[in-house]
């Protein structure tokens, strides 16, 4: 069988010139030259004997070059030259002309050769002409130079899903760590204000239970009558004990042995001192008894005892003993005295709540008081009186209506 002839290929009619363009005659030497430069003549192709059905040897029928007309190309100086883009990586990419096939025909047939047409715009004679690059690609080992190389296929391994799902945790955490600024530096803050207030209350504590605030010395304050060196013998057993923990009780139970104290506070005063301040007792009289005379205050506490009556000390008679209501009205009336006059009394008389009486030493002046009521005011009339009437000259002062007195 034989294969098709192909049909030549037609010639190419040379483009018409432009208005103003140089003519072609003027311009045909320039393109023809330039053509002559830019291409290289082709290669004639050896005829290849087929063997038919019959066995008659043909051979190929070889293309005319007369017959191929190359294009007229014309040089615009103001056209601008651009680089053809490279396509691909392995295959190597000339500058310099690209050489354009058509698809094959119908099976069997050789395509003809075509037209080499150049890829870049004809230069003016005398330019220097642009080098070409070419853009290789190195080919795996083993492989054929022409064979474009397959992609590897992407290995997805355990490690890198890891390392992508590490990384994505410290994103994200970064970016609540940034959006929450804020909120832990205030809580930074209240944090650090309250451990530095627990501490100073830790401290604080520790240091006062701690020997370094130890009783060392011990102080009594407002004792009068009292013996100072005997009550802070008494209470020598605090000495040493840290300030918190003095035994409130322990003192209590030590200065009962103190009946001139009335009432007593503790007060601490760091680092080592220890203060009592004591409340004495004042004495109204001494009440007779079977083991002599006894010293009493208002209600009736026992303050000492002696044989004899005890100078500076009033007299006491009261029906019912100190544990009577007579006894409380005579309390009253003698607190109530001013000091001046409190010192004159030499003796007190009560029978009933309203029948207090006073004699004033010396004269023997009777002073009649009736009740404890309006004692304050009773005392402010006896002293006026008193200063304007000298008891020398009186015998009897009746205040028990301190509106109306009674001088005898």
């Amino acid at each position: 069988m034989r294969r098709p002839t192909p049909l030549p290929v037609p010639a190419r009619k040379a483009p018409e010139p432009a208005a103003g363009a140089p003519s072609r005659e003027a311009t045909g030497s320039v393109a023809v030259r330039a053509r002559n430069e830019a291409f290289e003549p082709l290669p004639v192709i050896e005829p290849n004997p087929v063997t038919d059905a019959t066995g008659v040897d043909e051979p190929l029928p070889v293309a005319d070059p007369d017959r191929v007309s190359a294009p007229v190309v014309v040089h615009d100086p103001t056209a601008r030259t651009e680089p053809i883009p490279v396509v691909g990586s392995a295959a190597v990419v000339r500058s310099a002309a690209v050489v354009a096939t058509e698809p094959a025909g119908a099976t069997g047939t050789v395509p003809p050769m075509q037209t080499v047409v150049p890829a870049g715009t004809v230069s003016s004679p005398g330019a220097p002409s642009e080098p070409s690059v070419t853009t290789e690609t190195p080919a795996r080992p083993g492989a054929s130079p022409s064979a474009t190389p397959d992609p590897e296929p992407d290995q997805v391994r355990l490690r890198d899903v890891w390392r992508a799902s590490r990384a994505r945790r410290k994103a994200l955490r970064a970016e609540v760590r940034r959006f929450t600024v804020r909120a832990r530096r205030r809580r930074a803050v209240w944090i650090g204000a309250a451990a530095s207030l627990l501490l100073l209350v830790l401290g604080s504590l520790g240091a006062a239970y701690s020997p370094l605030f130890a009783v060392e010395r011990i102080r009594i304050l407002g004792a009068e009558q009292l013996d100072t060196a005997a009550v802070e013998a008494a209470l020598a057993d605090e000495v040493g004990t840290p300030l918190p923990l003095v035994d409130a009780s322990a003192v209590k139970a030590a200065l009962l042995a103190f009946p001139l104290i009335e009432t007593y506070t503790l007060e601490a005063r760091p680092p080592h001192d220890l203060v009592v301040r004591v409340v004495e007792r004042t004495p109204i009289g001494a009440v007779a008894s079977a083991a002599g005379f006894t010293v009493v205050d208002a209600a009736g506490v026992a303050l000492s005892t002696t044989a004899a009556a005890p100078a500076g000390r009033p007299l006491i008679t009261a029906r019912g003993g100190v544990k009577s209501d007579a006894f409380s009205a005579v309390g009253l009336v003698m607190r109530s005295l001013p000091a001046q006059i409190r010192g004159q009394v030499t003796a007190v008389a009560a029978t009933s709540p309203d029948d207090v009486t006073l004699t004033l030493g010396g004269t023997d002046t009777q002073v009649v008081w009736g009740s404890a009521e309006e004692s304050a005011m009773k005392s402010v009339v006896l002293q006026t009186t008193m200063a304007a009437r000298p008891p020398a000259d009186v015998s009897v002062y009746d205040v028990s209506s301190p509106t109306a007195v009674v001088v005898r």
